[in-house]
């Protein structure tokens, strides 16, 4: 592939991928946690805040992967 392309369809990906996730941890939480104390919401989207950078890191990583040599 070639690489910016690659770096168009990571960063594409990337965007999604952030907004969507940051969606989906808030309806988690907000539908698991109504009734939980504050201490357990502050675990609980300081865990989900930080979770995200695993996932946005491979993708990251497959954008800035080199090209196989074609021959």
């Amino acid at each position: 592939m070639v690489p910016s392309f690659r770096k168009f369809v990571g960063m594409v990906a990337l965007v999604i991928f952030v907004v969507v996730y940051a969606l989906v941890a808030m309806v988690i939480g907000d539908m698991t946690l109504q009734q939980a104390s504050v201490p357990v919401k502050l675990v609980y989207f300081a865990i989900a805040g930080l979770i995200w950078v695993i996932p946005a890191g491979a993708i990251i990583w497959w954008m800035q992967k080199p090209d196989r040599a074609k021959g």
